[in-house]
């Protein structure tokens, strides 16, 4: 009988304990890290998100970039960190889906390692290539890409715009060679300077640049075209059964209380749900896709790990 009061007392003082760090929380600045470089599609959303939820946690929300390593350097760092709901991680499909099929000594569990938070949309990526490059459409390229085997280049960044480049190359039968980069700035870099000749790049680092004319769009990832790229057709109408896009989503390390993860996804919620907000990340081709709840979002990666294992496997892709 003492056992069971013990035990009722103990069960009794965790959920005290955990009301009163929701009533108080947070009471100090909150790191959001992104595991892409500033400039990135990821880090645009980030910094977009994080002054608006800033205000309405009463904290600065500040943006921590540890680039490298396809998204394991910030995954790792958050995984360590204590899970009070100060340290967080805004990342994408790269870390949490793709990594564990690409990466053959993965440090960390995308699954056991986190508390998820929230899914905050996707983000749709494009094919663009050089603006002075003769093909004017993405048939033309992909014919000019197969009398030239092995000449063409690609940027890779990322897991997205890895698969992305590699199912294409498997679907229309090219030979087109991988160069893998840090970030996505470089790569569009080295594509306006003729580097590499394609990259399919991430909307948000992209867009400027596309509406610009710097760099020539073929297509797009998305089954669907994209109101933000008018005129641009889906990649799968040339390539029979591509679709691919990028989601972005927060994370706590393993552990953070439930009532503080609840309290940031209520937050997010009405953040998304801000009229400046929603233009500024439309600016960005992002589209808004909130999770209602952590577990909603919990299960929405646990079922695009499984997805992107898939599409891994199909591109013939193996793990380094």
């Amino acid at each position: 009988m003492k056992m069971l009061n013990r035990i009722l007392l103990l069960v009794v003082g965790l959920i005290s304990s955990c009301v009163a760090m929701s009533q108080t929380y947070p009471a100090g600045p909150i790191t959001l890290v992104v595991p892409f470089a500033a400039g990135s599609g990821t880090d645009a959303v980030a910094r977009i998100v994080s002054k608006k939820l800033s205000d309405r946690l009463k904290q600065p929300v500040l943006i921590e970039n540890r680039a490298g390593a396809n998204g394991q350097i910030a995954a790792q760092f958050v995984a360590k960190a204590k899970p009070d709901g100060y340290t967080l991680l805004m990342t994408t499909n790269t870390s949490h889906s793709a990594n564990p099929s690409l990466v053959s000594n993965l440090k960390y569990d995308p699954i056991k390692d986190f508390t998820p938070v929230a899914r905050v949309g996707e983000l749709p990526f494009a094919f663009v290539v050089h603006q002075n490059d003769p093909a004017k459409t993405l048939k033309d390229w992909i014919e000019n890409a197969k009398r030239n085997p092995g000449k063409f280049s690609y940027a890779t960044p990322n897991s997205t715009s890895l698969v992305a480049s590699e199912t294409i190359k498997r679907i229309a039968g090219i030979d087109v060679v991988g160069v893998p980069y840090k970030s996505s700035p470089q790569a569009l870099t080295d594509l306006i300077g003729g580097s590499i000749q394609m990259y399919v790049v991430d909307s948000g680092s992209g867009m400027s640049m596309i509406k610009a004319g710097t760099v020539k769009v073929l297509g797009v990832t998305t089954k669907d075209p994209l109101s933000a790229m008018p005129g641009v057709p889906p990649i799968a109408s040339i390539v029979p059964g591509f679709d691919l896009t990028s989601w972005n989503g927060i994370f706590g390390p393993a552990g953070m209380p439930k009532a503080v993860a609840d309290k940031i996804n209520a937050e997010l919620q009405q953040v998304l749900e801000d009229k400046e907000i929603k233009e500024r990340l439309s600016q960005l081709g992002f589209e808004i896709w909130p999770t209602k709840t952590p577990e909603d979002f919990a299960k929405y990666v646990s079922e695009q790990l499984v997805h992107w294992s898939t599409l891994i496997k199909q591109a013939g892709i193996r793990p380094e």
